[in-house]
């Protein structure tokens, strides 16, 4: 990094932390670095998380997990258990079998889905290693642990199944009677054969996306309790809302006798948008025994039962002219399912379908994928779901493409993306691009890295032979997110909705409450919200507060996943907003003695257009309160909901450049300097975009150089502990250079797009094609992620990579 970008890299942070209080006098609360109102409690840790609950009578949960990754259950044998000290009950599956239903798959991605029954509980049978078996509820959590050892459980061991290619071939091993084929689902647009037919350049290559684990700060915990015929369950999850239809669902329990609570959550991914065994395990419990029951997991009981994430075999060919302009992409795509279909692991991979063509414009497209069982911990979503996937393979093909054809990586993106000019423009794929300027967001990233330079200086190492190459890496992305229009997502067979509902509530004082049905679990819902209703209605930033996560207050909502929170949560708060005002108008006319029609609202004041008489919106709210002179027939309420239903995604995008250092006598990997230069529409708070950033940077460089969960032959997971299964710490990471371009969303009146996973979107294939990159010289154009020293090593030597 040069000292000159150094200096304004720490200038534009000052500047920014300047702004950090309060927006400058006439200024507006939209797009100002706020410090978020949350931290307070949630730094400190002085808030509610579920491991806090205590309750009267509250008895501990533990689990005896399965050591096979597939076998018959013989024997349970749970009595010895019930002898050990402060222990109240042991059950095995068999024992609940006949109320403890099936965990739900809400995607059935085609008409011929083989959905199997998935007991929250085994009975008769084991499919993945971490597989409840049995359990025991004690006085405490120790206690219901040292007792899991007194149940004896009998196995018969059956293959395990392990490799998707090998499952899919006749005779082998089956996880399911049905099969290990869990769907094929096909999309075509264009005469593919003829793409490929005339083309004079095909390139062929295979990626794998290997297998991670979903790490978040708060391991997940669940508390059920039960008073008479109703219950309440708080958990550690992304989807209250879409989490008690499910229960009510699975378990019987009438959905308005089932109250959710999602406290404070310590961070999802995608990880907590599931429904769980152990919730339902735990309110059968509850049920069962009369009496409140927690569950909180280990780090590696998390890494055995946290559902998994990617795992894809990806086949990419793409057919182009000779001068590198895109005829035809075809894409022939394994899925891991693992040993069952949970919430929405089939959706996954289609997600990412819609997105393999990336920003560039291209004749034809064919995109096959299987869906395919293995007796491993099911895969569904993490941050990005599918979309990582699909940008990955189509940003490391067009560096091969580059790499073909002599072109530099950036030239032959330059010839096939959309230019800002063609907005709005419909994909291949059929998605609507509604604003972008790819232009500009990339000449920004390459000002800020300095490209020129950094090539010069590797062909310079180049030609001097120099062990530690320099390799320079480009992702030039959109992705498809603000996960929403209903019809859409009903055409794909999603089980539910994509709207978002909000409720703004003017109390007498002037004060103002918002009900959000988004869920955060580290976002900053409760900043950013209160930012869009100051500047709506006019209020004190601090006169706003939010509130969240809770059926019995929050009574509607679809939830916080693949960045729908602002783009549409956010939209339905401000909708909400316009509804309290227009209500507010027609009470301050009446008290002004006015046509409504001739009243206006700004600066906080409803006045009689082209006079200084006027109501501010906190006199209207105490006279609505009072209730003493309100018009005929107007109720005495301000308070609004609006639920809001987009017609389109949303599509950031964002130019993303590596520059690595590659020691090629150890394999060892430096990533030197990395530029993110993001465009996600309108900004509402800059300090929380480039939290996200950063953090979604680390999880995509972490999937590209250091994370992966590994089976041995058995089908036993080996990286279950901290020590076996490497997250970067802030040592590992480099300081990253960040800035934006805007260009406004024209799907929503903020203009927002989404930011939470752009940066594990884009940094993966930047950081790979920058490996790649470093080893040109040696014939190498691929490394396996993660990029570890050994097969960085390993490919040089000319070796398996």
């Amino acid at each position: 990094m040069t000292e000159e970008l150094d200096a304004g890299f720490v200038a534009r942070q000052i500047a920014e932390s300047d702004m950090l209080s309060e927006p400058a006098p006439g200024k507006h609360e939209v797009g100002s670095a706020r410090r978020r109102k949350e931290d307070a409690r949630l730094v400190t840790g002085r808030t509610t998380w579920t491991d806090n609950i205590q309750l009267p009578g509250m008895l501990y949960v533990a689990f005896v997990r399965s050591p096979m990754a597939h076998a018959r259950i013989t024997r349970v044998d749970t009595s010895a258990a019930l002898s050990r000290p402060g222990v109240v009950a042991a059950f095995s599956g068999r024992d609940l079998a006949d109320e403890q239903g099936s965990l739900p798959c809400a995607w059935p991605v085609t008409e011929d889905i083989v959905i199997p029954d998935h007991p929250p509980m085994a009975v008769d049978e084991v499919r993945y290693a971490g597989e409840a078996v049995a359990c025991v509820v004690a006085t405490d959590r120790y206690k219901a642990a040292d007792a899991l050892e007194a149940i004896e459980i009998d196995y018969d061991p059956l293959p395990a199944v392990l490799d998707m290619t090998e499952a899919l071939k006749e005779g082998g091993p089956q996880v399911h009677e049905a099969g290990n084929k869990a769907f094929v689902w096909k999309f075509a647009a264009g005469d593919i054969d003829a793409a490929f037919r005339d083309a004079p350049v095909v390139v062929e290559r295979t990626f794998v996306q290997q297998r991670l684990i979903p790490s978040a700060m708060e391991p997940r915990a669940v508390v059920a309790q039960t008073d008479g015929d109703s219950f309440t369950l708080h958990s550690a999850t992304q989807i209250p809302h879409i989490l008690r239809i499910m229960l009510a669902q699975v378990t019987g329990i009438p959905e308005h006798k089932l109250r959710v609570i999602a406290p404070d959550v310590g961070g999802g991914f995608g990880s907590k948008l599931q429904v769980t065994a152990e919730e339902v395990l735990l309110l059968l419990l509850a049920r069962r025994l009369g009496k409140p029951v927690k569950w909180t997991e280990s780090r590696s009981e998390g890494n055995l039962t946290v559902h998994h994430g990617r795992d894809q075999l990806q086949r990419i060919s793409l057919a182009a002219d000779a001068e590198g302009h895109i005829k035809g992409l075809r894409v022939d795509l394994l899925a891991d399912m693992g040993a069952y279909l949970m919430l929405v692991t089939p959706g996954i991979p289609i997600l990412g379908a819609f997105m393999y063509n990336g920003i560039y414009k291209m004749d034809a497209y064919d995109f096959t994928c299987t869906g395919v069982f293995t007796t491993k911990m099911p895969t569904d979503a993490y941050r990005g779901a599918g979309r990582p996937e699909a940008t990955f393979a189509i940003e490391r093909v067009m560096d091969e493409l580059a790499n073909e054809l002599s072109l530099d990586p950036i030239e032959v993106r330059r010839r096939n993306w959309i230019a800002h000019e063609e907005f709005p423009y419909t994909t291949i794929a059929n998605l609507t691009y509604d604003s972008g300027n790819y232009e500009a967001a990339t000449d920004k990233a390459l000002s800020l890295f300095g490209y020129d330079k950094l090539r010069a200086e590797q062909a310079d190492r180049r030609d001097r032979g120099d062990p530690v190459q320099l390799g320079i890496g480009v992702s030039t992305f959109t992705e498809m997110c603000g996960l929403a229009p209903s019809r859409v997502l009903g055409s794909l067979s999603y089980g539910a909705g994509g709207w978002e509902h909000a409720s703004v509530r003017m109390l007498p004082t002037g004060k103002v409450e918002v009900v959000t049905g988004s869920s955060p679990h580290g976002q900053g819902h409760e900043t950013a919200w209160s930012q869009i209703v100051a500047d709506a209605l006019s209020v004190p930033f601090e006169d706003v507060s939010v509130v969240h996560g809770d059926t019995a207050i929050s009574h509607k909502g679809m939830d916080t996943y693949g960045s729908r929170s602002l783009v549409v949560g956010g939209i339905a708060v401000l909708q909400a907003c316009d509804k309290v005002k227009e209500k507010a108008k027609h009470i301050a006319a009446h008290l002004l003695e006015a046509s409504a029609d001739d009243i206006e609202f700004a600066e906080g004041s409803f006045k009689v257009r082209g006079t200084d008489s006027g109501k501010t919106i906190q006199e209207i709210a105490l006279a609505t309160f009072a209730a003493h002179d309100l018009p005929e027939g107007v109720e005495a309420s301000l308070d609004s909901d609006a639920t809001y239903d987009p017609n389109n995604f949303s599509f950031p995008h964002g130019t993303h450049l590596c520059a690595v250092e590659v020691d090629t006598q150890t394999g060892a990997t430096k990533i030197r300097l990395y530029v993110a230069v993001d465009d996600v529409g309108k900004v509402v708070n800059p300090m929380i975009v480039e939290g996200q950033v950063h953090g979604g940077l680390a999880q995509g460089i972490a999937q590209a150089l250091f994370e992966e969960a590994v089976y041995d032959a058995e089908g036993n997971l080996l990286t279950t502990t901290m020590a076996d299964y490497l997250l970067p710490s802030a040592a590992d990471l480099p300081d990253f250079v960040t800035d934006r371009t805007e260009t406004p969303a024209t799907s929503n009146p903020l203009g927002v797009k989404g930011v939470g996973e752009a940066g594990t979107i884009a940094s993966t294939p930047a950081v790979v094609n920058a490996v790649v990159d470093a080893l040109r010289p040696y014939g190498v154009n691929d490394v396996a992620m993660p990029c570890t020293p050994e097969r960085v090593w390993r490919a040089v030597q000319g070796g398996v990579s």
